[in-house]
């Protein structure tokens, strides 16, 4: 295929590298100056997107999308793919995918999970909205940058499913840490307490594929220091997202605006910033009960 991507850096630029390994011609469009191999640079959106049979962004945020849509939709031809794989508010993904539409195009949203490793390893998790149609032409493209795409409905409902998994995870993660913190003040070894939890009751993502205490479970970030996987900023930004749709939806969601408070607390106010989301565990550990 002929692939137009916009959106270069950390997620983008390893996933348009994976593309093109796989033998798709790939033209590349970032507002960075970045190389990546076997990504042919164009000098605009527009011109990576010119006649491309799908064009993909990973992009910061709706506004950005929304501008690099009005940008590139009139350069895409009829019947092409407007496949965004940006995180981003449900709003925003349902107005650039309706102007995606009027313009006879195929409007997807697809973010993703899975984190820089995943997008280097191409083993990331697409949550999918938009048309049967438009998901079978991308799901090739899917099978090379991801071990799994999951169709989730209209337009939009790829944005939906990622704000709820992370809200589920953000509040996760803070909880798996505040009892590795309880833990050790009760004297429990934290290998016992892992032992016992990712085989328990408490099993849960964070806990048994993420563990946030150095040297207990399967590699992660905790045991590199904290450098971030998927960085404790990403997860404000996505429990920020899920509160604005809970806000637009009239969804009562506390424990998700309480796990965003603390991310923005952590993030804003302490020393969160840059590093990964798991690394609430050393602020806990710091913390007592005033």
């Amino acid at each position: 295929m002929q692939i137009g991507f916009i959106g270069l850096g950390n997620m983008g630029g390893p996933m348009s590298a994976n593309l093109a390994k796989a033998g798709h011609a790939v033209t590349g469009f970032d507002t960075a100056d970045v190389e990546i191999e076997g990504v042919t640079r164009a000098a605009s959106a527009a011109e990576a997107a010119a006649g491309r049979d799908v064009v993909i962004t990973m992009l910061p945020n709706g506004a950005i999308l929304r501008a690099v849509a009005e940008d590139v939709i009139p350069a895409m031809h009829t019947g092409s793919v407007f496949l965004d794989c940006s995180t981003v508010d449900v709003e925003s993904a349902r107005s650039v995918a309706d102007a995606a539409e009027k313009a006879g195009l195929l409007p997807l949203d697809a973010p993703v999970s899975g984190g820089i490793g995943g997008a280097q390893g191409g083993t990331l998790t697409f949550m999918v909205g938009g048309s049967d149609a438009a998901f079978a032409k991308a799901k090739p493209l899917f099978d090379i940058m991801g071990q799994k795409a999951v169709h989730c409905g209209p337009s939009g409902n790829g944005q939906a499913a990622k704000i709820c998994n992370n809200m589920i995870l953000g509040a996760t993660m803070i909880v798996t840490c505040e009892a590795f913190a309880l833990a050790d003040k009760l004297g429990l070894d934290r290998q016992a307490m892992f032992d016992v939890v990712s085989t328990s009751s408490g099993y849960s993502w964070s806990m048994n594929a993420y563990c946030p205490a150095p040297g207990i479970g399967p590699q992660s970030p905790a045991d590199n220091g904290y450098k971030p996987g998927f960085a404790a900023d990403l997860m404000l930004k996505d429990l920020r997202l899920s509160q604005q749709a809970a806000e637009t939806a009239d969804a009562d969601t506390p424990m998700g605006q309480a796990a965003m408070e603390l991310y923005a607390r952590f993030v804003e106010q302490e020393d969160g910033a840059g590093r990964d989301f798991s690394a609430m565990l050393p602020r806990f550990e710091k913390r007592g009960r005033g």
